[in-house]
């Protein structure tokens, strides 16, 4: 390709927490318009910001997930604009003292095109926390503005321009979501609007090492419009550098529908936004101690997670990929892989049949009845030959709707594999006996005829008969 993209990402990702970031009010996602508000948060005058430590510490706790130096001494300050989105006209947020700097975000594996992704990592700026914005709904001739949103703590992601391609901006907001949700700092809900991005990218000549013109685009609002966004302004700007046109920067927005970003504004820069510090905030403080005390809190992360699960357990990549999505579901086949023998086995159940009843009901794994333990005895069931996979089906679906154990199924409906060899030597020659025409076919040549022959076995005996003694007993009666 002539050019090369240079991308960075800007994501704002809402705190976890009960309350607004300077007020008491409720931070609740679908609440009526403009019923969790207070003179704090919609800037009546004369009244007074109380900061949120929660908000703080979490904010903190991301930045040592992501691998970032964490301030010491740092403040709030006043980012003024005057928008509907903001009623005090000003918006508490941070800029030259955040809380968290210098942090990275590793990559690998393969990107949403399929395409292989190269194994590098990608530079955090900084991690800073304001408070979020109200809500605009534009009508046919009108817009509504819900208050219920404004004052949210909001931490806004920076990161370096390290990313290339839209499958590497693709991924590394995969991992983000992921490391913000494992650290439970954020539900990263886009559809609530918890997580939200904007793209600032730009070309250069291939082998330059000065940046193009930064193009920022916004109203992005899925992980997938930010893919399509990407590779659709890669080859806006790419036509334009070809046709002589020298680019300004801009903002620009996304429209999902047509596909195509549209002119917003020209850029602003920071000092159209005349910051100075937050006269009614005290700066904030911390020591190595209270560093050390959040550090003391982080879980394992998920490609720290993948790993274990591929090296103790022996799962492939793709299943400690699908198993590490969703922290519950880690924790899930965490618990019942340490009581089984077999905890690939464990995987494959929870992968190919727990999800696919969870997602029939609409439920986590976590409410459903299976527990950890209770497929263990399944699993284990398996193990010793007590019943085979065809009847461990049955009995799986059984326990999911009684929330039994394997044994106490297998015993009440008798299911117990037959591995009783006189028994399965007396069924298989019923078989043999019962298809006489199978068995010429057999005798000329025709090997295949053996898997008819198990399953007629397989059925007499209502499928509880050992598959693989049954094998060996027919190739023993046929003279093999």
């Amino acid at each position: 390709m002539k050019y090369e993209a240079v991308i960075g990402l800007e994501v704002h990702t809402q705190v976890r927490s009960s309350s607004k970031m300077f007020c008491s009010c409720a931070n609740e996602f679908g609440a009526e318009p403009n019923t969790n508000v207070c003179p704090v948060c919609v800037g009546y005058p004369g009244v007074l910001p109380v900061p949120n430590k929660k908000a703080i510490h979490a904010t903190v706790k991301a930045g040592l997930l992501t691998g970032c130096t964490i301030a010491k001494f740092s403040k709030f300050d006043r980012k003024n604009y005057f928008y509907p989105d903001m009623p005090k006209n000003y918006q508490i947020s941070q800029y030259d003292l955040p809380f968290c700097t210098a942090g990275k975000i590793h990559l690998s594996g393969t990107g949403f095109s399929g395409a292989e992704l190269p194994d590098k990592d990608i530079g955090i700026t900084r991690i800073h926390l304001e408070e979020d914005v109200a809500k605009l709904t534009h009508f046919h001739h009108d817009s509504g503005v819900d208050y219920n949103r404004a004052g949210v703590p909001l931490m806004e992601i920076v990161s370096e321009p390290d990313l290339r391609s839209a499958d590497e901006a693709y991924a590394y907001l995969n991992s983000l979501k992921e490391i913000m949700r494992f650290g439970e700092i954020s539900d990263c809900d886009m559809e609530k609007g918890q997580m939200r991005c904007d793209v600032n990218i730009s070309l250069r000549p291939v082998g330059q090492k000065e940046f193009g013109t930064k193009i920022e685009l916004k109203n992005l609002n899925s992980f997938r419009a930010v893919h399509r966004a990407i590779d659709f302004e890669i080859e806006r700007q790419a036509e334009l550098l070809d046709a002589g046109v020298v680019l300004k920067q801009e903002t620009r927005g996304w429209n999902d529908d047509r596909g195509e970003s549209y002119l917003m504004r020209t850029k602003e820069s920071a000092h159209d936004y005349r910051y100075f510090p937050e006269p009614d905030l005290m700066p904030v403080t911390f020591t190595d101690e209270e560093i050390e005390a959040v550090r003391a809190t982080l879980p394992e992360l998920p490609e720290a997670k993948r790993q274990r699960f591929i090296d103790d357990y022996g799962l492939t990549p793709y299943d400690a990929g699908v198993l590490t999505a969703d922290k519950q579901l880690a924790a899930y086949f965490d618990e019942a892989a340490k009581l089984v023998k077999t905890p690939k086995q464990a995987a494959n159940w929870i992968i190919s049949s727990l999800l696919a009843l969870t997602g029939e009901a609409g439920i986590s794994v976590n409410d459903s009845k299976v527990t950890p333990a209770l497929l263990a005895t399944l699993i284990n069931a398996i193990d010793s030959g007590k019943i085979n996979g065809k009847i461990a089906k049955d009995v799986f679906a059984d326990m999911f709707e009684s929330g039994k154990d394997a044994d106490t199924i297998i015993n009440e409906k008798g299911l117990a594999q037959v591995s009783d060899s006189s028994a399965i030597s007396g069924a298989v020659a019923e078989v043999l006996a019962q298809f006489t025409k199978q068995l010429e076919e057999y005798r000329s040549g025709n090997g295949k005829i053996l898997q008819f022959f198990v399953g007629q076995v397989m059925k007499l005996t209502k499928g509880k008969a050992n598959p693989g003694m049954v094998v060996a007993e027919l190739k023993k009666q046929l003279g093999e």
